[in-house]
């Protein structure tokens, strides 16, 4: 069974930091592709950032320079650094592991940052 389990959500300030962690179960986790995904209230799920099963990174424009992503293939985990966060960061954020037609997602953590 496939599991990914987001943690490290929650309340912060803007201007704040915080750490999402997702961990993997039921995957070999060294061969997919992981992303962070997020949907704010009455918009649809964007693409955050990917690490690819190489190592090769991506963001979307708005948190280039403030999240970084990271993988720790021996604790089967994704990471997302969460640095200077804005009100509108604002969001669910889901953890995703993608690899050939095999596509997973975890059950979502809130990340609030307050103005």
């Amino acid at each position: 069974q496939v599991q990914l389990v987001e943690s490290g959500g929650g309340l912060v300030q803007a201007g704040g930091s915080l750490r999402l962690s997702c961990a993997a179960s039921g995957i070999t986790f060294s061969i997919y592709n992981m992303g962070w995904y997020r949907q704010a209230p009455g918009k649809k799920r964007e693409l955050v950032a990917v690490i690819s099963n190489s190592g090769s990174i991506n963001y979307v424009d708005s948190v280039k320079g403030r999240f970084t992503i990271a993988r720790d293939n021996a604790k089967n985990t994704v990471y997302l650094q969460m640095n200077s966060l804005k009100p509108e960061d604002t969001a669910v954020y889901y953890c995703n592991a993608a690899y050939s037609l095999n596509n997973f997602w975890g059950q979502g953590t809130q990340v609030t940052v307050s103005s």
